[in-house]
């Protein structure tokens, strides 16, 4: 007699189909359409997601041929979703966690749902719960009691360690490492191969640079790099380029992470 314990939210049942829309053109947003047809492709039953094409405020052209190329369409600016049925959910897109919660709170007069989305060779460990716009990539790993935000995403062969908080629209770059007992405060981005030690927390909106090992407590809106990772001067983050809010332009920002 085989178990009846609970079911996964991540399992392979048949489904009806949901309307989906893409926010962004960029990087990004491509992967997660790589990422939703996985998902089709793999699903008992009906597809899970009907994507009916990107919007972005800022394409670039490049970044509109590179989505014709998928054999997806660009619909135009995000005010299209205004005719959409509130059943229609959104994908973000969006790389830079200040980008996704601006983008966000933008079109939030659309009233469309989040869509989570979950790459199968994602694993999400038991008494996880997460808010609305999870997007895990492949490789993905959250081991138990994790908390995570609004609009959060983890990259590539990333991993998220028990007890831990990620706060609403923090990014976690490929490779990076976030240990047991952390707190992720809304905004931050987590840059590749970076390492955070148990049992700290990161502000809102700071940055750990790629590489860096976080060793303490990192401020609110500071930028940190190196090993042990270390405040960098201010002038010089503050010198860097003015991203615009949303989306194929400056989605994939210069900056350390």
């Amino acid at each position: 007699m085989t178990g009846s314990g609970p079911r996964s939210p991540y399992s392979r049942e048949p489904r009806l189909t949901t309307d989906v829309v893409i926010v962004g053109v960029g990087g990004m947003g491509r992967e997660a359409y790589g990422v939703i047809r996985l998902l089709n492709a793999i699903a008992e039953g009906a597809p899970p997601w009907r994507v009916l094409g990107f919007v972005d405020d800022y394409p670039t052209e490049p970044n509109v041929e590179l989505v014709h190329r998928l054999g997806a369409a660009f619909l135009g600016p995000t005010r299209w979703m205004a005719a959409q049925p509130t059943s229609t959910h959104v994908l973000l897109g969006v790389g830079h966690p200040r980008l996704r919660r601006e983008t966000d709170q933008a079109i939030a007069r659309y009233g469309l749902p989040a869509a989570t989305v979950v790459h199968p060779a994602a694993d999400i460990g038991p008494d996880c719960v997460h808010q609305q716009g999870l997007f895990a990539a492949g490789g993905a790993r959250v081991t138990t009691n994790v908390l995570l935000g609004r609009h959060v995403h983890l990259n590539q062969n990333c991993t998220v360690g028990h007890d831990t908080v990620l706060g609403d629209y923090v990014s976690v770059n490929p490779l990076a490492a976030v240990s047991g007992y952390c707190r992720l405060e809304e905004g931050v981005l987590v840059g590749t191969t970076a390492a955070i030690l148990p049992k700290l927390t990161v502000g809102r909106d700071a940055t750990v640079g790629a590489g860096a090992c976080v060793t303490r407590d990192v401020a609110p809106g500071d930028v940190v790099t190196g090993v042990p990772a270390r405040p960098v001067d201010r002038s010089a983050a503050d010198a860097r380029p003015v991203v615009m809010a949303a989306h194929g332009r400056q989605d994939e920002v210069d900056d350390p992470a």
